[in-house]
């Protein structure tokens, strides 16, 4: 089975983390957030990948120069201009040749969702399209949908889907979560090279049709492109929330002094944390950033440098980002965003 993983955004959210580094390329737990999508893939039944490229897409070839992941074989669809969601997944799937059912997922979300269960569920609906659905809090955010007298699973179809409404105006807490079942004909409703978003344009077609079905679960899941998302992301890692997937907290290549305090943290390859008086707590510390001994961390990611002595609490340091020796920082980016 293919699936078409979209990629190609600019990570703006996560910036100054991803001003040289595409969003799916940063770790979650040592290992690439688009990897362990694509294990996960792989595990519900997907064999061929094809990565809807955009921003930076050298990254990406260039960490599977072999053209795989494991057992699943990618494809490569580099957007000549962005193309928005609809127009991503029509021109990968295009360029991959996919003319039967296919999963469609996006790059940034985090879940333990079996792929394979989503495909069945499709299947036995008849449906078009087929939505993974989760419940939160503040459904506002994102695409809401309203169930039509969804069955003991959770299963049902979608009479209406709206896309980031006004808060309190949402038909339910049930949101788009990422990740689809499609059939092929649904491409022809996008048109070929031009700008769509599947989200505001082609589902509220569908669901006019009465052709989308939903699968509502309470599978793990975070979208992994927002900062503290993306932080608790990688911190999960290290407790029981996880159903496949878990790490340890600091990588082989790391080097953590014996005498600093490092607490519910991650620290990458490369890392380096001096001791002294050093306390880390509740943070992401990427592969080759520097903490300097004193310097105190909380929950903050790090890919630069905190130098001797500094402050650092719920900030983000980019690579090319340096707190100098005795500063504090706190709720900001270095660099600026």
């Amino acid at each position: 089975m293919h699936a078409v993983v979209l990629v190609g955004g600019f990570g703006t959210r996560l910036r100054p983390l991803t001003n040289d580094i595409p969003k799916p390329m940063l770790p979650v737990g040592h290992v690439p957030m688009i990897e362990r999508l694509v294990n996960r893939l792989a595990r519900g039944g997907v064999t061929d990948v094809v990565l809807a490229l955009g921003f930076k897409p050298e990254p990406f070839m260039e960490a599977f120069p072999d053209g795989r992941c494991g057992d699943v074989a990618l494809t490569y669809a580099v957007e000549p201009e962005p193309l928005d969601t609809g127009g991503a997944i029509r021109f990968a799937a295009d360029a991959a040749g996919i003319d039967s059912t296919f999963i469609v997922a996006n790059g940034d979300v985090i879940t333990d969702l079996d792929v394979g269960d989503l495909v069945l569920a499709h299947r036995s609906s008849g449906a078009s399209v087929t939505l993974h659905l989760i419940g939160v809090a503040d459904p506002s955010m994102y695409g809401v949908v309203d169930l039509d007298d969804p069955d003991a699973s959770g299963s049902g179809a979608i009479r209406q889907f709206v896309e980031k409404p006004e808060r309190g105006t949402e038909p339910s807490n049930l949101i788009n979560a990422g990740t689809y079942v499609f059939e092929p004909s649904v491409l022809d409703l996008v048109p070929l090279g031009e700008r769509t978003s599947i989200e505001r344009d082609t589902f509220p077609e569908l669901v006019k049709a009465g052709n989308v079905h939903g699968v509502a679960t309470d599978d793990y899941w975070i979208d992994a492109g927002v900062p503290d998302f993306y932080r608790a992301a990688n911190l999960d890692l290290l407790g029981d929330r996880r159903v496949h997937e878990s790490c340890e907290a600091i990588a082989p290549g790391a080097l953590v002094d014996p005498g600093a305090t490092v607490m519910n943290c991650i620290v990458g390859d490369g890392a380096v944390i001096e001791g002294g008086t050093t306390t880390v707590v509740d943070s992401v510390i990427l592969p080759g950033a520097f903490i300097g001994s004193g310097a105190q961390v909380e929950s903050s990611l790090v890919m630069g440098r905190i130098e001797s002595d500094a402050t650092v609490i719920e900030a983000i340091i980019g690579a090319d980002g340096v707190v100098e020796a005795g500063d504090h920082l706190a709720f900001s980016t270095v660099p600026e965003v």
